[in-house]
């Protein structure tokens, strides 16, 4: 008998390891890169020959062959013939829309009039998801009606709405009703609070509220890899082949009203009140980070998980530039040593300690 991979099986070399990706059930599991190498180099696997091949390996390949089958990563064949009527999946990347994803940061100095003017901006430039991060608002009547004018709207494109709230001394009493008046929105897919206490936590359920013991204080806690990577699908994938993972089609408006590529990131391309979004889409450097891919980040490269992780430009060690002038260190809040296969806490490690520094997130971690 000989098999072939399902197409929507992924291969992703790292140093030690290779990651198989199973892109339509989301899930990953380790092989060792031998393994991954005859997966790559076969068009069809003939496992009895391939033990005849490597007669040192007859128990490993068999114990290969049963695991494929039980998780049904791999299907039965005749011959290369009939293996070639199933093509491999094409992996380009290609959307048609200028902007897929916004962020928008709101606290307690944001002036949220801007957004009785944006709705134009977000059809224009076809934005399909958006997310809102609460740390702090005055006046949460500006966004309801932002929110009720832009989810009847039939001209924009947008899918789908998050809502991130951090819990903080105003919205301690709050919390739970602005969480509810949200949810009332069928655009709204999700609202997950920060800063929740054990006891707190059993207060609220809802299909779209998550609750979350973790702290986070501003813009500045975001960036930090997991561990756990649930999100895997053949999007994804083909996107962090082809672009940066984080801030292709991203843009963003800051708690101060300015837009960038993502509210973390240092250039600025404008002010909302005095620039639209299209505007600052023209810039010559709003685009710079978006095809930078993990391939070409320092250790990011060698990592078995580049193409299901996101890359955080914002926070990173500060070790690498390209020519262009592109920072291509490794994202400073990730924990993982591909070159061991060991996970860490980052904020602790001494040689992050400087990068730390120079970001100023001693507060926030």
């Amino acid at each position: 008998m000989t098999y072939k991979l399902f197409s929507d099986i992924i291969l992703c070399n790292g140093h030690i390891r290779t990651l198989l990706l199973d892109t339509t059930r989301s899930l990953y599991y380790y092989i060792p890169n031998d393994f991954a190498a005859i997966l790559k180099d076969n068009t069809i696997l003939d496992f009895e020959l391939l033990k005849k091949i490597y007669p040192e390996s007859v128990k490993i390949l068999g114990d290969y062959k049963k695991f494929l089958l039980k998780h049904e990563l791999m299907f039965e064949v005749l011959d290369e013939e009939e293996a070639s009527l199933f093509p491999k999946i094409n992996l380009q990347h290609k959307q048609p829309f200028r902007i897929t994803n916004a962020i928008i940061d709101i606290d307690a100095q944001t002036d949220l009039s801007y957004l009785e003017k944006i709705e134009y901006n977000f059809e224009k430039l076809c934005i399909q998801s958006l997310q809102i991060r609460i740390f702090y608002i005055n006046d949460i009547k500006i966004l309801i009606t932002f929110l009720d004018k832009i989810s009847k709207s039939g001209n924009n494109f947008l899918k789908d709405i998050q809502i991130i709230i951090v819990k903080n001394d105003f919205l301690n009493f709050n919390c739970n009703k602005v969480a509810k008046i949200l949810c009332n929105y069928n655009i709204i897919t999700q609202v997950d609070i920060y800063n929740y206490t054990e006891r707190n936590a059993e207060k609220m359920y809802s299909d779209k509220i998550f609750l979350h013991k973790k702290k986070i204080h501003n813009c500045k806690s975001c960036g930090e890899i997991a561990e756990n990577m649930s999100t895997i699908n053949l999007r994804i994938v083909s996107e962090s082949l082809h672009h940066n993972s984080c801030l292709h089609k991203k843009i963003s408006i800051d708690s101060e009203g300015n837009i960038r590529n993502c509210p973390s990131m240092p250039q600025s391309f404008g002010n909302i009140n005095n620039t639209t979004l299209e505007g600052a889409l023209q810039h010559p450097d709003f685009k710079k980070y978006w095809n930078l891919t993990k391939d070409q980040i320092e250790v990011c490269k060698d990592c078995e998980f580049r193409y299901i992780c996101t890359d955080c430009r914002a926070y990173t060690e500060r070790s690498h530039t390209n020519e262009e002038g592109l920072d291509t260190s490794k994202p400073l809040k990730c924990g993982y040593n591909p070159y061991t296969g060991e996970w860490e806490e980052w904020s602790t490690n001494p040689l992050k300690q400087k990068a730390i520094q120079y970001y100023e997130l001693e507060n926030t971690i």
